[in-house]
């Protein structure tokens, strides 16, 4: 019979949800096939003995010792309603222990899973029925679960206590609860392995994973990343558990297709057999929590040329199957990008290639350098408002030398002037404190919030910031480049719905949801700005929920950006085009927020969708587009 696995069962949905099926897929068999042979040539005969399941193990079948798999609950003998059949207690026990398996290292979970698997053998049944059954047959009502569900920790085999580490204390062992695949389930894997596995592995933070487990993580794992989430791990797993012919099937968050802690096991599904993977982006399948789910399935054999892919839009279907089968498009499997998949039909994958092949990406057209914007660490310490900043000044002159104006990622519009509202104490690394006695003072206050966390520390919760080689008066960034902030650049909030990059002329300083490019280069912003740039940033960065993305260094590096080359008079011509109308929008801006009345205000923005357009239009004949890859794009960004 087929074997069904989940790894990481915790309390058994999965499982109850596969038996289930496998329970319903019997009885409709039975209906099917035995019941006419029965009512046809009697429960004895050989054409009905053919159709019966294998005697239970260690029990042979007496001649004359015919044990039917269902029995009529309702109507005729000759009925073929489904809910007239139900399947005998010991065809449920027989289903259960031949075909459902599972492991976890929550050992209260496994003992839920086992309970719950062993009421659903006895769902619908009264102590009549059950009573009746037993004494028929001289079965004891329940089975014991042990051999199929067991306890222990899925990822971590007893290797683990091979080397010269070995043997770690009785706690970290039962910690560990390291689990011998090869041993606990020995006959199925001997047999090469599951026919399904199947699940929603725990979704748990690389952080609280240990170093222990990471360790052994990048000697065993091909999918390791320093800071992959443990679900990564699963999916290597699961799918090494599937015999010839085996079907993989998860639900994980979907940030594995495009974060870079996800770029080892890319590469590791490219070289697998990838059968379809539906991408739920922010709804909510799981009530009260957003987590980005999507399903992968991968079964044992080499790679399709294709593989169908799914962007569920609602969760408004009576039928996921069905919906998926009415939805789905072909993505090559060849077209799959290690830096981040585009699950992308072939001619929006076929636009995005030419566009990238027009221009160098942007972290090669800026020479590296995009920079983070400032992360304090503590910002109840250093950011400030006017008032605050305004009395540390007065208080001694010289602390304006570390106070910066200091944006926030919603500060940052599209094109519009930057007014920051708050300052940065920017005690940067080396600042010699005592130089600035009025902001000594006053960040004296939060010292104790402030103090980097002893390595080793191993006294409890720490109550100041993580460990680092940083003072407690210190930004907790070391920050090298912070001259950067002091020069013309372009700022980019890092998770909008739409290209919102603004140009900053004067120096101020941005927080860590920021990023920016030193440059005054308008040409530059305009290309950035367009709707061409957030197609692309629309097909690589990770989703967040509400529509919005994340327009974080990673992804925006990888922009395509077209160089023009001042020999190139038709390309100088459009370069200078450019810029004109991107000083325009710089302008129209500022008079949009200084424009008093509400018939000001829609007739400059009015002129500012304009020469917006014009913009776009401009990047579509840079980059080659036809009126066709136009019109893909204008449907995608909105």
């Amino acid at each position: 019979g087929i074997t069904i696995l989940d790894p990481a069962c915790g309390s058994g949905s999965f499982l109850l949800g596969a038996y289930q099926f496998l329970l319903n897929w019997h009885r409709d068999w039975y209906i099917e096939h035995l019941v006419p042979v029965l009512k046809e040539k009697g429960a004895t005969s050989p054409g009905v003995r053919a159709l019966l399941p294998p005697a239970p193990r260690g029990k042979g079948r007496r001649s004359r010792d015919v044990q039917m798999p269902v029995y009529r609950a309702g109507n005729g003998a000759d009925s073929r309603v489904r809910s007239d059949w139900r399947l005998t207690t010991a065809e449920r026990k027989r289903i259960l222990l031949n075909n459902i398996f599972g492991v976890d290292i929550d050992r209260q979970a496994v003992e839920v899973t086992k309970l719950s698997l062993l009421l659903k053998v006895l769902e619908d049944e009264s102590e009549e029925t059950v009573s009746k059954q037993l004494t028929l047959f001289a079965e004891r009502a329940l089975p014991s679960l042990h051999d199929n569900i067991r306890c222990g920790n899925s990822l971590v085999g007893s290797d683990i206590y091979d080397g010269p580490d070995a043997l770690p204390d009785l706690e970290e062992r039962r910690r560990i609860n390291a689990f011998d695949w090869e041993r606990e389930f020995a006959g199925i894997l001997k047999r090469g392995g599951f026919d399904a596995v199947i699940g929603n592995p725990p979704y748990v933070r690389q952080e609280t994973l240990g170093q222990g487990f990471k360790g052994y993580a990048k000697q065993h794992y091909a999918v390791y990343h320093g800071v992959a989430d443990l679900y990564a791990y699963f999916i290597e797993k699961g799918v090494s558990l599937l015999g010839a012919g085996g079907q993989f099937g998860y639900i994980v968050a979907n940030k594995w297709l495009r974060a870079n802690y996800g770029k080892p096991l890319r590469a590791w599904l490219k070289e697998r057999r990838i059968e379809e993977i539906v991408d739920f982006g922010d709804l909510p399948v799981f009530q009260g929590a957003t987590t980005y789910p999507c399903i992968i399935r991968v079964s044992a054999g080499k790679p399709h040329r294709t593989f169908p892919v799914t962007n569920v839009a609602s969760l408004d279907f009576p039928d996921l199957s069905g919906y998926v089968e009415e939805s789905g498009y072909p993505v090559r499997q060849v077209d799959l990008d290690d830096e981040g998949w585009s699950l992308v039909d072939e001619k929006t994958g076929d636009l995005l290639k030419k566009i990238r092949g027009a221009g160098v990406p942007l972290g090669e057209y800026v020479q590296g350098k995009i920079y983070r914007g400032v992360l304090t660490g503590l910002n109840k310490a250093f950011v400030i408002d006017a008032e605050t900043r305004d009395r540390l000044i007065a208080e001694d002159s010289k602390s304006a030398e570390v106070i910066k104006p200091f944006l926030a990622g919603r500060d940052v519009k599209r094109y519009a002037p930057l007014e920051p509202d708050k300052f940065l104490i920017f005690t940067r690394r080396g600042i010699k404190i005592n130089d600035y006695p009025a902001i000594r003072d006053y960040i004296r206050q939060f010292r104790k919030e402030l103090m980097p966390k002893p390595d080793g520390w191993k006294g409890g919760k720490w109550p100041g910031r993580k460990p680092g080689p940083y003072q407690w008066y210190e930004i907790q960034d070391t920050v090298d480049y912070y001259r950067e902030f002091e020069k013309p650049k372009v700022i980019i909030p890092a998770i909008v719905k739409r290209a919102s990059y603004a140009f900053d002329a004067g120096s101020f300083y941005s927080n860590d949801k920021t990023a920016i490019i030193p440059t005054d280069d308008l040409y530059l912003l305009g290309i950035l700005n367009s709707k061409v740039s957030d197609f692309i940033i629309y097909h690589i960065s990770s989703t967040k929920r509400g529509g919005y993305f994340e327009y974080k260094p990673m992804y925006v590096s990888q922009i395509p950006i077209l160089p023009i080359a001042p020999s190139d008079p038709a390309g100088t011509a459009r370069h200078d085009r450019m810029v004109s109308l991107v000083e325009a929008m710089l302008d129209l801006n500022r008079k949009l927020a200084g424009a008093r009345t509400g018939q000001e205000k829609t007739f400059i923005s009015r002129e500012i969708e304009a020469i917006d357009a014009r913009i776009d239009a401009l990047v579509y004949e840079l980059y080659g587009l036809t009126e066709e890859e136009i019109a893909l794009i204008e449907r995608a960004v909105r």
